[in-house]
């Protein structure tokens, strides 16, 4: 998509999202880029419209798509029958009603699979807000109510089928954004989620580096073997998270988010999904954005950059407001997407600054 079409895209968007809106509910180091040409900027709907409606369910999904989101964002597990279903994490006590319907399903640990459950069975649940499981409240107070649960957990086949159907309804192109969640316990579940993935959405033709769609992964060993075995030959992303947060087996993300560790991972991805403090740690005394050595090192070695998540509601410290966080991450930093739960904020901020 041409850079003049995107800005077009995004002005008529403000309003086409207005219209959504009434519908329903809604060390520093300077910046080095190594692209000659600019790049278009996207907006990726984190778990879909997540800041509006409950996370990853086909209303927040259609909402993000009346608010112009340029990519909308799967997570998937498989159920006990091998279906690929969207969520966020391998457990279904977070963000439904299970401990309730099913309250000896449980495993020794405390914690509802979604690998336990058939598809018939995930599909009969309630799914809410997201919430604790000790306490029962909310995670994030002042978004929907919890009680107005009414949803329900979509397979990804029904969210291709809905995304895909409206781009044929409006005449756009939005594209899909596809996580696969933890291959290393599904392996031990005797599953390969990757492979049942991959198979969906090279039945959709999203298998090609033209079609426009991503796929991303935690786990290194896994994004190789996703390229490698699995022949891969959609865009891939390597998502990269912190050491201290346990990650998978094989995975050093210090050494990944190193300039040796970018130019390894730019042999067989095509971007990065690093956590945004691990490419912006603040600003500088005139205002602009501190970025770091991981972030330097991508741009130079012409991999995408797409971090993750700006939160309206949980900004970083560093930012007053998200346009103060969509200036530093877009016109100062140089970063080519964003990982939302506010689609529509970001889309108007590109709107409003079609330079950025």
């Amino acid at each position: 998509m041409l850079v003049n079409k995107t800005i077009f895209h995004r002005l008529a968007g403000v309003g086409l999202f207005v219209t959504a809106c009434a519908l329903g509910p809604l060390g520093t180091s300077p910046v080095a880029r190594a692209q000659d040409i600019q790049q278009e900027k996207v907006v990726i709907a984190h778990r879909g419209a997540s800041g509006y409606l409950p996370e990853h369910t086909l209303a927040a999904k259609a909402l993000a798509y009346g608010m112009r989101a340029d990519y909308i964002e799967q997570d998937v597990v498989l159920s006990k029958d091998g279906v690929p279903v969207i969520l966020h994490d391998i457990h279904l006590d977070t963000t439904t009603d299970v401990a309730a319907r099913f309250p000896d399903r449980k495993r020794e640990d405390g914690r509802y699979y979604a690998i336990d459950f058939t598809l018939a069975e995930i599909k009969s649940l309630n799914v809410t807000e997201r919430f604790k499981t000790d306490s029962g409240k909310q995670v994030y107070e002042n978004r929907f109510p919890m009680d107005f649960g009414m949803f329900k957990v979509p397979t990804l086949e029904e969210e291709i089928k809905m995304v895909r159907g409206l781009n044929h309804s409006t005449g756009r192109d939005v594209g899909i954004y596809t996580e696969i969640k933890d291959p290393a316990f599904h392996r031990e579940e005797g599953v390969d989620i990757s492979a049942a993935v991959i198979a969906v959405l090279e039945k959709w033709g999203y298998n090609n580096p033209d079609s426009n769609s991503f796929v991303q992964c935690f786990d290194w060993a896994e994004t190789k073997r996703i390229r490698n075995e699995l022949n891969y030959q959609g865009k891939l992303v390597q998502l990269l998270g912190e050491n201290r947060w346990g990650p998978p087996e094989g995975t050093d993300y210090d050494y990944l988010k190193s300039e040796d560790g970018i130019t390894e991972m730019a042999r067989v991805v095509d971007g990065i999904g690093p956590w945004l403090p691990q490419v912006i740690t603040g600003l500088s005394e005139n205002g602009s954005a501190v970025v770091t050595p991981t972030l330097i090192a991508a741009q130079r070695a012409q991999l995408l950059v797409h971090p993750y998540t700006l939160r309206a509601d949980q900004l970083p410290k560093w930012a007053g407001d998200m346009d103060i966080a969509l200036k530093a991450i877009f016109d100062d930093a140089g970063i080519d997407g964003i990982f939302t739960d506010f689609p529509d904020q970001a889309v108007q901020y590109l709107a409003r600054n079609p330079d950025a």
